[in-house]
């Protein structure tokens, strides 16, 4: 219900303050890949709730390969909703709608949550739901790591997860640091 929402993401692991932008390098099988994460200061109202809508865009050898906008909303509980997707991905040289752009209310769509207000460790929580493209990721909260350095920093008290999905056979560990988000 859009009265359980909040106006501001602040969550402590997923944060998104809008002009917030993340530069990730890394690799796709052997091909170098970046991947570009900006919250942006457009919303987008859906099942009546307003959501930050956040550009993900990855690209090899400088071009984009795929553009997806996410949408999130925070409730009063800290929990950060996922909404749906608008992902495009390249297609004889250009962008289009790909087959796993989902929104909740639409089509069987439901929404999950990206990142929860009190994450413990064991926690099992389904991040999105589109049964018709196979949007079905899930994950586990592993714990916390006492410090962890990346190219960005240290970071103390980091938040470990692993996600899956049913229809994908691959287990992608991620990490979050309090007041940064993913890293």
């Amino acid at each position: 219900h859009r009265a359980d929402f909040v106006s501001k993401i602040d969550n402590r692991y997923f944060p998104l303050e809008p002009g917030t932008a993340f530069h990730f390098r890394g690799y796709s099988g052997t091909t170098r890949q970046t991947d570009d994460v900006v919250v942006t200061h457009l919303t987008k109202d859906i099942l009546g709730i307003r959501c930050t809508v956040v550009r993900d865009t990855v690209s090899e050898h400088g071009t984009a390969v795929e553009r997806t906008f996410d949408w999130y909303a925070q409730d009063k509980h800290g929990n950060v909703w996922y909404m749906g997707e608008n992902s495009l991905e390249r297609k004889h040289g250009r962008l289009v709608r790909a087959d796993d752009s989902w929104q909740a209310g639409v089509n069987g769509g439901k929404p999950g949550i990206i990142m929860e207000g009190d994450p413990k460790p064991g926690d099992v929580y389904r991040q999105e739901y589109y049964p018709p493209g196979g949007g079905l990721d899930q994950a586990r909260v592993l714990g916390t790591v006492a410090k962890m350095t990346v190219p960005s920093g240290s970071y103390e008290h980091v938040l470990r997860t692993i996600e899956w999905s049913p229809v994908e056979p691959q287990l992608e560990k991620k990490y979050y640091a309090a007041g940064i988000g993913e890293i």
